[in-house]
């Protein structure tokens, strides 16, 4: 490898007009850095060879580019990773000892951390507590490698490294020379300090086989304008308001005050086995004193108790724009409405006008904006409820008035010009994708609606929560905004790629320390539940080296100990 070190301050995606530094290469701008790389890149694209590496996703070239900031982010195979280890490593120098003993630390810690929490993922680790571990085994400048980064939360583990006061927050204090110390106690009781590691970032390289993922693990990894993003999000959210804010709109129970919908609660339609009538189950399983569903409950027209498995859900039948053809759906009507008058909450059931607010909405063309992709036979079509919930399409994920909402949210973050402000626009508005879809469950027992989804699974529940955009993302941005102040001031620099692990170009000797978080036999079905938010950008996993074991597939336990043995 290189034997010339990159030094910190080197090579920082840059937020700031003027000269940058590139692996190596100087730029008028970091616009002319994007664009150099965006060129070979797209140069890379064409070659069948390139998109025929394992792993490689499915997507076009323009929606590749798009989604891409190379050399140090690409949604897919990084062809620029073995020239970033060798610019940002170091020779190895067999004079050079290196002792640690080994290390262990609860890789829980760090789970309530709002950056942590700035973006949902199906599991991940803390970067608090994989900061531990990275301070005890590596110094300044070491290349970090996390081969299933999720998130990229190594990625900033890394980075924070370099933060006195994050190091400080984990309880080590950091002298004047950039020694990091652990307090401890001697043989006798003493409290004293004991030299544990150096202040100072080291470099990431980040992989994982979902595109959903990587757009994730760039977005935390490199450095935004928060105030650009937080004044650009704010105009999207207001500019939505005035395009679609009559569709959340509601008649105050006294008549004539009009209130703003914070959701609206949608129930399933059962038919009671005994005198076959419809019975709405929001309004007879819910108990309104406590706030929780009932087991057993009885049919306002017989009397007759059951509980939901002993009734019959109800279809009805759709037309489906996108497709042109009638399809079945269950039954759902609005049971309940939140809404706000001058700040204060209330709550009613829906009235005449309510009802046919909704018949215009679901009127409305489909917009173009919303991904109508055939889902794939999966295990995710066959858990829970999503059998009798009849998706076959990822629209069908949505109601008629969330359709709209996504859809302007999404049109608006994407055409911004700002390459780096528009993925991050994007990372911001995606997050309400899961939470204004079916998957969103009505728990009452929950102060806040918000993304009240069961993880790792798709369960459509017999009572849903329909919220509105604001609802959902206005505290969204302010957490967000607080959050990434303690990434902003830190150089960022990690080399993040989309594929098969097993099948990366990276030579021998060129990784200081590992961190990873594997996937675990069908404990998560990654490339399955990503789908939902891959279809918006329109690059999706290649699952066929996933390393889990997936018995839709007939990948077997045999077939996910090969797949992980391979990728190690």
């Amino acid at each position: 490898m290189n034997s010339k070190q990159g030094s910190f301050h080197d090579d920082v995606v840059s937020t700031e007009p003027g000269p940058v530094q590139c692996l190596g290469k100087t730029f008028e701008n970091d616009a002319a850095r994007r664009t150099y790389f965006l060129e070979a890149l797209s140069e890379a694209l064409k070659d069948p060879k390139f998109r025929s590496i394992p792993g490689f996703p499915s997507g076009s070239d323009e929606d590749i580019l798009r989604l891409s900031d190379p050399p140090y982010y690409t949604a897919c195979p990084n062809p620029f990773l073995r020239d970033f280890v060798k610019h940002y490593g170091k020779r190895y120098n067999p004079s050079e000892r290196y002792s640690r003993e080994p290390f262990a630390a609860d890789v829980s810690e760090g789970k309530t951390d709002p950056l942590y929490l700035a973006h949902s993922y199906h599991t991940k680790v803390p970067h608090k507590a994989i900061m531990r571990y990275i301070l005890h085994y590596t110094e300044p400048g070491d290349v970090v490698l996390d081969g299933f980064c999720g998130t990229g939360m190594t990625g900033i583990a890394a980075q924070l490294c370099g933060s006195r006061s994050e190091i400080a927050a984990l309880g080590y204090r950091v002298g004047d020379d950039n020694v990091i110390y652990r307090g401890t106690q001697d043989a006798s009781g003493k409290a004293e300090l004991l030299p544990i590691s150096k202040l100072g970032p080291r470099r990431a390289v980040l992989n994982d086989l979902s595109p959903s993922a990587t757009f994730i693990a760039a977005n935390y990894n490199t450095p935004v304008d928060i105030r650009s993003f937080q004044m650009s999000a704010q105009k999207i959210l207001d500019d939505v308001s005035a395009e679609i804010g009559w569709m959340y709109a509601t008649r105050h129970t006294d008549g004539k005050t009009q209130g703003r919908i914070n959701y609206t609660v949608w129930s399933e339609v059962f038919s009671c086995s005994e005198c076959l009538k419809e019975i709405v189950f929001v309004r007879e399983a819910l108990d309104e004193q406590t706030g929780a569903i009932r087991d057993a409950f009885p049919c306002p027209h017989c009397g007759v108790e059951s509980n939901k498995d002993a009734l019959n859900l109800l279809y009805e039948s759709s037309y489906d724009q996108a497709r042109g053809v009638t399809v079945s759906l269950p039954k759902r009507v609005p049971a309940l409405i939140n809404y706000s008058v001058e700040g204060k909450k209330y709550q009613k059931k829906p009235d005449s006008l309510d009802i046919d607010l909704l018949r215009r909405i679901a009127a409305l063309p489909l917009p173009a904006e919303i991904p109508t992709l055939e889902l794939p036979d999966m295990q995710m079509m066959r858990v829970g409820r999503m059998q009798p919930s009849h998706i076959t399409h990822i629209h069908h994920f949505f109601l008629a008035r969330p359709t709209h909402a996504l859809a302007g949210l999404w049109r608006r973050a994407a055409s911004c010009d700002d390459p780096r402000l528009r993925n991050f626009l994007l990372f911001f508005i995606e997050q309400s994708i899961w939470g204004m879809s079916v998957l969103a469950r009505y728990v009452p027992t929950h102060y806040s609606q918000v993304n009240q989804f069961l993880s790792g699974v798709f369960y459509v529940a017999s009572q849903i929560v329909d919220p509105s955009p604001w609802y959902i993302l206005d505290g969204k941005l302010k957490r967000l905004g607080k959050a990434f102040q303690a990434t902003s001031s830190e150089p960022s620099i990690a080399g993040i790629t989309t594929q098969d692990l097993a099948h990366w170009d990276l030579p021998d000797c060129s990784i200081d320390y590992i961190f990873t978080d594997p996937p675990f036999g069908e404990n998560i079905y990654y490339s399955d539940l990503n789908i939902l938010l891959e279809s918006w950008h329109r690059v999706i996993t290649a699952p066929s080296t996933e390393a889990i074991v997936d018995r839709v597939k007939g990948r077997t336990l045999l077939d996910y100990q090969q797949l992980m043995t391979d990728c190690f």
